[in-house]
């Protein structure tokens, strides 16, 4: 078996500066999602199942893009042509959704218009945030895959701080931020067109700058024999012959996953109510507090930045993920005692100690655990432990926010529980190297 050359820093960063982009669009999603259905007339009590489009859509479509990219191989590569085709699709939709509610439309067509366009621009992001991953698993090797993927955590939190930010950017410059007959505010609908633009031009930068390995390289370095070429690699197979590891990051990422849903969620009502005092979505107040949601998650990504760099520094990576979980807990925790915007900032860059863990440790982790034949499918199939426990929580947040009394900040205590949880579990991963009887 060959081993893969160590990379330049450069060569590391163009692998993954097309998730710059890609990132902008998700937090553009993931900041916006509740604010525009509710400004929509959404019912506090139902937010939670619009949430269930985007990791029903991922859970779906990420497998079979890396089950197919496995098997891709065209002369502009294996992983780029998803990555094409799903930011093109991007660009169109996130042109589209802010529109919902608009051309005179009555909100039951409003929310369905909206429904169809978030479903497709969550398939379309994960078509094209999929390759990046892939990238990494293919061409870097064990040596450097934890400084790829930190490289690859520091654009995605510096895509999502921008995305966070436009909205109050553009409010600041004078563009309006009220919502008028239910339609969506402009300084929302401008930010997604802007992060239209930065995505695509993002994507043409990866294409041109990113080469991919021919087949017989690639099988080389991945000493992926004849015999294994010839091995089912069907999903039900591939899910009995994972290694342990896939499993045990998989519960941690139960608990992590389903934190972040209700933070996604509930953000945006919780701190309408205890820090503007208002929970009627038409107020300008509570469209004020759709902003500072955009600032507090930028502050959660200047968080996850900083703490990505203080991570390598722990000699233990069992140790660093823990820590950072139970972090990331206590921001949460810490929500429910705050009423002063600007002390949220502490909850939420605690927050983004969590969040920098659970970009780079899974991937890195799994990356070395798994053939390069199936490189792909795994990191797909592994994307179920994302998308499963949003879907979950998506289907349980409206009853459990009815048990804890309707109040949207309640729902952040429970993720802080839930992170708790994730970093106990960590401790029941047991890290493989796929390769580890070859190499010795």
């Amino acid at each position: 078996m060959s081993n893969k050359p160590n990379l330049s820093f450069w060569k590391l960063w163009n692998l993954s500066f097309g998730f710059f982009g890609v990132q902008i669009a998700y937090a553009l999603q993931s900041a916006n999602i509740s604010r525009i259905f509710a400004t929509l007339g959404a019912n506090p009590n139902s937010l939670s199942y619009f949430w269930i489009l985007p990791p029903l859509a991922g859970i779906i479509i990420q497998p079979l893009i890396g089950s197919a990219s496995d098997h891709t191989w065209t002369r502009f590569g294996r992983r780029l042509p998803y990555l094409f085709i799903g930011s093109s699709i991007a660009v169109l939709v996130m042109c589209l959704l802010p529109n919902a509610g608009s051309f005179g439309m009555t909100m039951g067509t409003a929310m369905l218009f909206g429904l169809v366009a978030l479903m497709f621009l969550d398939t379309s992001i994960n078509m094209a945030m999929q390759p990046f991953k892939m990238l990494v698993g293919d061409m870097v090797n064990e040596k450097q895959k934890g400084l790829a993927y930190s490289i690859q955590s520091f654009l995605c939190n510096a895509g999502s701080l921008v995305g966070y930010l436009f909205p109050i950017i553009f409010t600041w410059l004078g563009i309006s931020n009220i919502s008028n007959k239910n339609s969506i505010p402009d300084s929302v609908v401008y930010s997604f067109y802007i992060g239209a633009a930065i995505l695509i031009l993002c994507v043409i930068y990866t294409g041109i700058k990113v080469k991919e390995m021919p087949p017989k390289q690639f099988e080389t370095f991945h000493n992926i024999t004849e015999t294994e070429k010839k091995q089912k690699s069907d999903f039900i197979t591939l899910l009995k012959q994972a290694p342990k590891v896939f499993w045990t990051v998989g519960i941690v990422q139960f608990f992590c996953w389903t934190a972040f849903m209700y933070m996604w969620t509930y953000t945006n009502g919780a701190i309408a109510e205890t820090v503007w005092h208002t929970s009627n979505s038409h107020d300008s107040e509570f469209q004020e507090a759709g902003n500072w949601v955009g600032v507090l998650f930028a502050i959660q990504a200047i968080g996850s930045v900083l703490w990505a760099i203080v991570l390598p520094l722990f000699k233990s990576r069992k140790l660093s993920y823990s820590i950072s979980l139970m972090l990331g807990g206590i921001g949460f925790i810490s929500t429910h005692f705050i009423d002063n915007k600007y002390v949220l900032f502490i909850s939420y860059a605690l927050i983004g100690c969590a969040w920098a863990a659970m970009l780079a440790m899974p991937f890195a982790i799994l990356t070395n655990s798994v053939s390069g034949k199936n490189m792909g499918a795994y990191l797909g199939l592994f994307n179920g432990t994302i998308c499963a426990p949003q879907i979950i929580a998506a289907l349980l947040g409206g009853a459990i926010l009815h048990m804890v009394g309707g109040r949207q900040i309640n729902m952040l205590a429970i993720a802080g529980g839930l992170l708790f949880i994730g970093s106990i579990c960590v401790w029941f991963i047991k890290e493989t190297l796929a390769h580890a009887k070859t190499n010795s």
